[in-house]
């Protein structure tokens, strides 16, 4: 398998685990995120399938992140959310890591690459998967942030010891 066919597949495999996740959930504000990501992913899927080809076109910048601090202003104002959001922890930590392998995997593939228009656009797409890992760390963060305030107030007398 050659790493444009491993990039291209990884494109789809991401893509698929986002659709799945927007079907897992009932919050319509999530679903736009995960949609959103699935459509980056099938958009990073058909740049790496020109580049295999040997075209390098441009990518136009990701709209996903901005919807998503608008969406997470939303959630944060429905505190029953987080509940139901625990159900996908699991998920959202498997998806970090995926997008985070995904950077190192394509700046990996940007130095080795001997086209500059390639290097940038691989960079670009890494530039993306880190938007994209932002997001989920986000998310990840705010259905733990009850349960780490509750750890940090146990901790708050400490300098009286």
């Amino acid at each position: 398998m050659s790493i444009f066919d491993f990039a291209m597949k990884m494109e789809l495999d991401g893509k698929a685990y986002y659709e799945q996740l927007a079907a897992g959930t009932a919050a319509s504000g999530l679903k736009s995120i995960f949609t959103g990501l699935a459509a980056d992913e099938q958009k990073h899927y058909e740049i790496i399938q020109s580049m295999k080809t040997g075209i390098t076109q441009k990518m136009d910048d990701s709209a996903v992140l901005e919807k998503a601090k608008n969406i997470f202003a939303e959630l944060m104002a429905d505190k029953n959310i987080a509940d139901t959001l625990k159900s996908s922890l699991d998920s959202y930590q498997h998806a970090r890591k995926i997008e985070s392998d995904s950077v190192r995997f394509y700046e990996d593939m940007a130095k080795q690459e001997d086209n500059p228009e390639a290097v940038q656009l691989l960079l670009k797409i890494a530039n993306e998967e880190k938007k994209h890992f932002n997001i989920l760390d986000n998310l990840y963060d705010y259905v733990l942030a009850p349960q780490n305030f509750l750890a940090w107030g146990e901790f708050s007398n400490l300098k009286e010891l």
